[in-house]
């Protein structure tokens, strides 16, 4: 499977053109049904000639040359109910397409094998590898076409009793089939006519804190199918925290908590991802959040003026500290192939504190030593940061950090390439999202107000609903519920949904995957296409139960 790269969709086309062409009528639009007339197909044949309403096929086609005789009259089809719902679809009359037994996929390119037997084992097809031939009730997946070259475009033509799905790399190939699969368990049927379809941002995740509450794999696994159908590409794990560090470790098999994930397992949750083009992007998160290691490791435990420890913050003024966190970077870049990282930087506590130089001594002095007289503890843990993410670039990684891991007045700037993962505006000194933008930054909305699922609702959150992710919220409501302004959409690369245990035992892991099954299709919804949805929620929500 070839690892697929992000580009930026292009722009929506219209959605209402009208053709009258070869006999048939096709119309681009959202949803809707036209008047029965004879139809015929683009290439002369009749439409729906080679699969009658039934989904019989027709094993007979008609000789070359042969002139069109009138099929049963068909309406206009109607676009594919699908979550996300696709961005274009050229309607036609015929009767579509559905699976039956002995019907082939097929695929032009080797590539696509993964993609064929996947959709053929869905659909009880059989898989018959690399084809040129044609029968009836093919599915053939194609390379090439797609939409301005986005991989993770595609295009899906029903007409004649088959399926062609096509893109310029298999990501957009395998969404396509995430169509189809929909469609036929929506309905049965997929629809005469054309899907052209991209998604409008380029990262789609799913974040999950496995470092407070372990998961077991069977349910990550779970999640990831679950993902995989709804066309997320990312997986976030957040495995370690104060509460536990949840991966095994060969380099610091100390700091590992009891309940963890093996590595042979995360090597199978991550070949699955990648299976359903999902890239799975860890966070060690530092320098705070460290208290599994540093339970290991007292000796690193940041102190106070006073002496007293400073709850899961390591002190960065001790070599000691970066080492342990290099170790592990440098060994889990071998376990998690894919080009991301997060590095966490958030909620530092040396820094939430009025006068940090004062409180920590030791890392005003570090400051000073490294970075001039007027160096800060900001200065300090900003380096700090740029050093992990040195780190992690040595492995062909792109970092990325919390907002509050970003700092107004230091004068030791953050990596350029950092990208910024906004999540709050609570923060001591807190920027607005338009600061960071106006900075030319790139930006992952995981926006507290909307997409934080946290457990027991500690603080002031509350358990997000799908339906207020769908009617009110879209990537440029990066803070609160205002939108930035429209010129800053194309640094927004997309957004995540995240499940933070901080009250491990408020919800089984069977309760959490009940209470996000809508927020997460609202939101890859939102993140397939921003626009106003065409369906209202309740229909919205009656298309989820009927899809499953």
């Amino acid at each position: 499977m070839s690892q697929h790269r992000r580009h930026r969709a292009p722009a929506r086309g219209p959605r209402h053109r009208k053709a009258l062409a070869g006999g048939a009528f096709a119309v681009t639009v959202g949803l809707g049904v036209g008047l029965g007339v004879w139809a015929w197909g683009g290439d002369g044949s009749p439409a729906g000639s080679a699969r009658h309403a039934s989904g019989a096929a027709d094993s007979s086609p008609a000789s070359p040359g042969a002139s069109p005789s009138p099929t049963r009259s068909y309406p206009l089809s109607e676009a594919p109910r699908t979550i996300p719902a696709v961005r274009s679809h050229t309607a036609a009359r015929g009767p579509g397409w559905r699976p039956a037994h002995g019907e082939r996929v097929v695929v032009s390119d080797a590539s696509l094998a993964d993609e064929g037997r996947l959709i053929a084992g869905e659909l009880g097809l059989t898989y018959a590898g690399e084809k040129n031939d044609v029968r009836a009730g093919d599915v053939r997946l194609a390379l090439g076409g797609g939409q301005g070259g986005d991989p993770e475009s595609y295009t899906m033509t029903v007409r004649g009793g088959r399926v062609e799905i096509s893109g310029p790399a298999d990501a957009g190939v395998f969404y396509g089939t995430r169509t189809l699969k929909q469609e036929v368990h929506g309905g049965g049927t997929a629809p005469e006519g054309v899907v052209h379809d991209a998604p409008a941002k380029p990262r789609r995740g799913f974040m999950l804190d496995i470092a407070r509450k372990p998961y077991t794999a069977g349910w990550i696994e779970d999640r990831i199918r679950e993902l995989g159908d709804l066309k997320y590409n990312e997986l976030g794990l957040h495995f370690s925290d104060d509460q536990g560090f949840r991966i095994e470790s060969d380099s610091h098999p100390e700091i590992v908590s009891k309940d963890h994930l093996t590595k042979a397992q995360v090597k199978q949750i991550v070949d699955l991802a990648a299976g359903r083009h999902i890239t799975v992007v860890p966070e060690i998160d530092s320098p705070g959040h460290l208290g599994a290691v540093i339970a290991a490791h007292p000796d690193l435990q940041l102190r106070n003026a006073q002496g007293v420890a400073t709850r899961g913050a390591v002190d960065i003024s001790k070599g000691g500290s970066a080492a342990i966190v290099d170790d592990l970077l440098a060994e889990y870049a071998g376990l998690f192939p894919g080009g991301q990282w997060h590095l966490g930087g958030d909620e530092y506590q040396a820094l939430t504190v009025r006068d940090p130089e004062a409180s920590y001594p030791q890392l005003a002095a570090a400051a000073r030593k490294a970075h001039g007289s007027g160096a800060t503890v900001a200065d300090l843990t900003t380096d700090w940061l740029n050093d992990r993410a040195a780190t992690v670039r040595d492995h062909d990684r792109t970092p990325r950090a919390w907002n509050d891991g970003f700092f107004r007045d230091s004068s030791v700037r953050p990596a350029g390439d950092m990208v910024v993962a906004y999540w709050t505006g609570k923060e001591l000194g807190a920027r607005q999202p338009a600061e960071y933008l106006a900075a030319g930054r790139k930006v992952l909305n995981y926006n507290d107000e909307f997409l934080y699922y946290v457990l027991g609702e500690p603080q002031t959150f509350v358990y997000p609903t799908g339906q207020r992710i769908y009617e009110q919220w879209t990537p440029r409501v990066l803070r609160g519920t205002q939108a930035v302004p429209a010129r800053y959409d194309s640094q927004i690369l997309g957004g995540s949904f995240a499940v933070w245990s901080d009250l491990a035992g408020a919800q089984t892991q069977d309760q959490v995957a009940a209470g996000i099954r809508m927020p997460l299709r609202a939101t890859a919804q939102k993140l397939w296409d921003s626009g106003q949805p065409a369906l209202s929620w309740a229909q919205f929500k009656d298309l989820a139960n009927r899809l499953g």
